[in-house]
C-alpha cells in the first residue's frame, strides 16, 4: 500500500512498477465483474450498438483501453478508445457461410471449418448450456453414432445400443432438425468421450475474439469504421469512463484512488513547419502539413531517356499514360523520353503462375531492349495482394538491378496521380525531389557542423497466428551527408517474432557480415570519404518494457561494428525510439478539431523521470490525430529538448514520396517500406518444410530462417523502397 501511495503521489520507490500493475489488475477485475471481454488492459461490453461488421463473420467491437501511468503530474489513468475483432455471434452454420463466402451450406469446406471453429464456445438452444468446440463428427449428423445407455423396461442395466445422433435428437429428444442431418455435427467433447450437437442447435456466444489476420477489405473497413472525429471521442471516453463508475469499486477505492471525471490540462506548443527547397532555388512553405508541386520544379529532377512500360494485362490506355508523364515530368523538371516500346502480357499467360508470368515477360523484353533500362514501369491488374508484385520486384531488383516502379491505376490518370508517381521515380534514380533549407544551407543543429549519420530501424514480423514465418528486420541510414533526404536500406531475415535486430554486427571467419558495417561503408563512400562522428538511432516498434534490450543488445552490436571496422574510431551515440502504438490522444480545449501539425507535448503526461515527448507532426485529416511518443533512451550529442524536437520535426517532412508532413521520422518509414518490399521476395507463408539448415541461419530450436536475396550492386545503394 505504501508503494502504491508513492505512486500516486508520482515518487519513484523499488516496488512503483509492482505498484502500477496491482492497480491495473483491479481495473481488470473491475471489468471482469461487469462481464467485458479482456485483452490486455481493453475492455470490451456485449453491446451491439458497438459491434461493426467487417463481413467474412467477423465483427469489429469498440471498447475502450484504461491503464494507470506515471506522469509528472502524478498518477494518472490513460483512457482511450479500443476495437479488437471478435467472431460475429449467432448460429454457427450462418458464421462458416459467411467466413467462407458461400451460398450454400453444400460449397463449405469442413476441413478448412473445422480448424476455424476449434475452441470457440457455442450456446446450445435445446439446453442453453455453454460448450467448447474441440472439433466436428467424421461422419454426417444422420450417419454419425454414439452408444446410448438403455432404460427401458428388461433391459439390463449398463446394455448399450449405437444410435445416429440424428436419430437421437428427433425421436428420442423430440426436436425437429431441418437441415442439420447432411452436415457434420459439432463436438463439444472430449477426445475419448465426443459429445455431439446437430450444428442447427449451435449458437456461436457473443465476444469471443477473433484472432486470425484480416483480408485488405476487412482491414479497410475496420480502418473505415473505428474512426471517429476529435469530438466524438472524448463523448465517447467520457461515457466509458461514467460506465466504468471506478468510484463505486471498493478495492480501488480501499487503495486510496479516486478518479477525475475531466480530461488532463496541460500546455502545449505548435512548431512553424520548416521552410522547403523546390527547383530554380525557389522556397516552399508548407500550409498545415502539406505543400504542391503545382508550377513548380524538382530541385534535383533526374534526365529519364531509357525505360519502357509493362503491362500485366491491366486494362489502361498506355499511350495516354506514357504521354502523361513525359509531359508532367517536363512540367516538374525531368527531361524524360518517350518509351522504347510497351510490352504487353500475351493472353495465353495469363492463367500461368505469378514466376512464370514474370520470366515469360523478362524474355520478351530482352529479346526486343537494346540494352538495359533505367526503368521498367510496371502496370498490375490488381492494386492489393497482386501476386506478380513479389516476384516482379525480386527479378529486377535482386537477378536484374533494374528499378522498376509499380501502378495499378482504378480510375483514368490525372495529373495529381502522376505527379505522385513521378516523385517515387524521381527519388528511386537517385534524384531529390525538395530539400528543408536548413539542409541545403546547410544550418541544422549539431548535425550540420559535424559528419551525422541518421538510421532508421524496425522489425516487421508474419500474420497473427503464424509463428514459422521469419521476421524481417530493416535498417535505413542517410548518405551524402550534410544531407538528411536521401537514404539507403539493408534488410535481413531473422527468428520467428523476434523483436531485437540480431544481424547488426555477424562476424564469419573475422569478416563483419552484418548490417551495419554495410551502412557505414556506404556513408564513407558517399560523403566524401568521411567517417561518422555522430550516429543518431530512430527505433521503431519497440515497448517500455524492451528499452534496456535496444541498448544492451543493439546499440551493442552497433558500437561492435565501428570498432571492428576501425579500433581507433568512437563515434557518439544517441538512441530515440518511437513509439506509435499507445493510447495518448490530445484534443483541443476550444475547438472541435485535430491539435494542429507540428503539435508538440513535453510536460505534464510525460514521464516523471525519462526525456520523452509526443508530436503530432501530421495534419489529422480523418478521425483523431494520433501523436508520435519519441523516448531519447541514450544521447551522447548533448541535444538540447528544443534542437531534439525541431530535428524530429525536420524529418517529418524529407520523405520523398508525398507532399505532407507524415506522423513519424522518414528514415522509420523507409524501413517499414523496405521490409515490406522485400518480404515480398519470398512467400514465406509457402514455404515448405524442405529448408536445411544451409539454407540460412538457425534460429532458436534448430528452426532454419531462410535468407532474402541480395539486392542487386546495381540498386543497393538506391532507394529502391521509396
Amino acid at each position: 500500500m505504501q508503494a502504491i501511495a508513492d505512486a500516486l503521489r508520482g515518487h519513484d520507490s523499488e516496488h512503483f512498477q509492482d505498484a502500477v500493475r496491482v492497480l491495473d489488475i483491479m481495473l481488470r477485475q473491475h471489468a471482469s465483474q461487469q462481464g467485458c471481454l479482456l485483452v490486455r488492459q481493453s475492455f470490451f461490453h456485449n453491446e451491439p450498438r458497438n459491434f461493426v461488421d467487417l463481413g467474412g463473420g467477423v465483427v469489429g467491437c469498440r471498447g475502450f483501453h484504461s491503464s494507470f501511468r506515471a506522469t509528472q503530474g502524478g498518477l494518472s489513468l490513460n483512457m482511450d478508445v479500443s476495437t479488437t475483432m471478435i467472431v460475429k455471434p449467432g448460429p454457427v452454420l450462418d458464421f462458416l457461410l459467411a467466413n467462407q463466402r458461400v451460398d450454400n451450406p453444400g460449397q463449405i469446406d469442413w476441413s478448412k471449418a473445422k480448424r476455424t471453429l476449434k475452441n470457440l464456445r457455442i450456446k446450445a438452444t435445446n439446453s442453453n448450456l455453454e460448450y467448447k468446440i474441440s472439433g466436428l463428427s467424421d461422419s454426417i449428423c444422420r450417419k454419425q453414432t454414439f452408444p446410448l445407455k438403455q432404460r427401458r423396461e428388461g433391459a439390463n442395466e449398463g446394455d448399450e445400443v449405437q444410435i445416429t445422433v440424428y436419430d437421437y435428437f428427433v425421436n428420442h429428444r423430440d426436436i425437429r432438425l431441418r437441415y442439420s442431418g447432411d452436415f457434420p455435427c459439432i463436438n463439444a467433447g472430449k477426445p475419448k468421450r465426443p459429445t455431439y450437437i446437430p450444428i442447427e442447435l449451435c449458437e456461436l456466444v457473443s465476444l469471443q475474439r477473433y484472432t486470425k489476420s484480416l483480408s485488405n477489405l476487412q482491414r479497410a473497413s475496420l480502418v473505415e469504421k473505428s474512426r471517429q472525429k476529435p469530438m466524438e471521442r472524448m463523448s465517447s471516453l467520457k461515457q466509458a469512463l461514467a460506465t466504468s463508475n471506478y468510484g463505486a469499486d471498493p478495492l480501488i477505492v480501499a487503495s486510496g484512488v479516486s478518479i477525475s471525471t475531466e480530461f488532463t490540462k496541460i500546455q502545449g506548443r505548435v512548431l512553424p513547419a520548416p521552410k522547403l527547397m523546390v527547383g530554380k532555388g525557389e522556397d516552399l512553405w508548407p500550409r498545415n502539413g502539406r505543400w504542391n508541386f503545382n508550377s513548380k520544379r524538382l530541385i534535383e529532377p533526374v534526365k529519364l531517356d531509357r525505360w519502357a512500360v509493362v503491362n500485366f494485362s491491366a486494362r489502361c490506355n498506355v499511350k495516354m499514360l506514357s504521354e502523361s508523364i513525359v509531359k508532367c515530368g517536363g512540367m516538374k523538371g525531368m527531361t524524360i523520353s518517350p518509351p522504347f516500346d510497351c510490352f504487353e502480357e500475351s493472353p495465353n499467360n495469363r492463367r500461368s503462375p505469378a514466376v512464370v508470368r514474370v520470366e515469360q515477360m523478362m524474355e520478351l523484353i530482352k529479346s526486343r531492349l537494346p540494352g538495359p533500362p533505367q526503368l521498367l514501369l510496371c502496370i498490375l491488374p490488381e492494386k492489393k495482394n497482386c501476386d506478380l508484385y513479389g516476384p516482379w520486384k525480386k527479378k529486377n531488383l535482386s537477378d536484374l538491378g533494374i528499378v522498376t516502379q509499380c501502378m495499378a491505376p482504378t480510375k483514368p490518370v490525372n495529373d495529381q496521380y502522376t505527379t505522385n508517381l513521378l516523385l517515387k521515380i524521381n527519388a528511386k534514380l537517385g534524384g531529390i525531389n525538395s530539400l528543408l533549407g536548413i539542409e541545403k544551407s546547410p544550418s541544422i543543429p549539431l548535425v550540420s557542423t559535424v559528419p551525422t549519420l541518421i538510421v532508421g530501424m524496425d522489425v516487421s514480423h508474419g500474420s497473427p497466428g503464424r509463428s514459422d514465418v521469419p521476421s524481417i528486420a530493416a535498417v535505413v541510414s542517410s548518405r551524402e551527408w550534410p544531407l538528411i533526404s536521401k537514404y539507403r536500406a539493408a534488410v535481413r531475415t531473422q527468428s520467428p517474432k523476434l523483436e531485437m535486430i540480431d544481424s547488426l554486427f555477424k562476424k564469419v571467419d573475422d569478416v563483419d557480415q552484418g548490417i551495419f558495417r554495410e551502412l557505414l561503408q556506404d556513408f564513407f563512400i558517399s560523403s566524401g570519404k568521411r567517417k561518422p562522428e555522430q550516429i543518431i538511432i530512430f527505433r521503431d516498434g519497440v515497448s517500455e518494457s524492451q528499452f534496456n534490450q535496444v541498448l544492451n543488445i543493439e546499440l551493442e552490436q552497433i558500437i561492435e561494428a565501428c570498432k571492428f571496422l576501425d579500433e581507433t574510431w568512437s563515434p557518439k551515440f544517441m538512441v530515440v525510439v518511437a513509439q506509435k502504438n499507445h493510447h495518448t490522444k490530445f484534443f483541443q480545449a476550444n475547438g472541435p478539431d485535430n491539435v494542429p501539425p507540428g503539435t508538440v507535448i513535453d510536460n505534464g503526461i510525460c514521464h516523471p523521470r525519462t526525456n520523452d515527448f509526443y508530436m503530432c507532426a501530421h495534419a489529422g485529416m480523418i478521425g483523431t490525430t494520433r501523436p508520435t511518443h519519441y523516448h531519447v533512451l541514450y544521447d551522447e550529442l548533448g541535444f538540447s529538448a528544443d534542437a531534439l524536437q525541431e530535428l524530429v520535426h525536420s524529418l517529418s517532412y524529407v520523405y520523398q514520396r508525398s507532399t505532407t508532413a507524415i506522423s513519424v521520422v522518414a528514415p522509420i518509414c523507409y524501413a517499414h517500406l523496405a521490409a515490406a518490399q522485400m518480404s515480398q521476395f519470398i512467400k514465406f507463408d509457402e514455404l515448405s518444410d524442405k529448408s536445411s539448415s544451409h539454407s540460412g541461419t538457425a534460429g532458436p530450436g534448430g528452426v532454419s530462417v531462410p535468407p532474402l536475396p541480395l539486392l542487386h550492386h546495381k540498386v543497393s545503394s538506391s532507394m529502391f523502397f521509396c
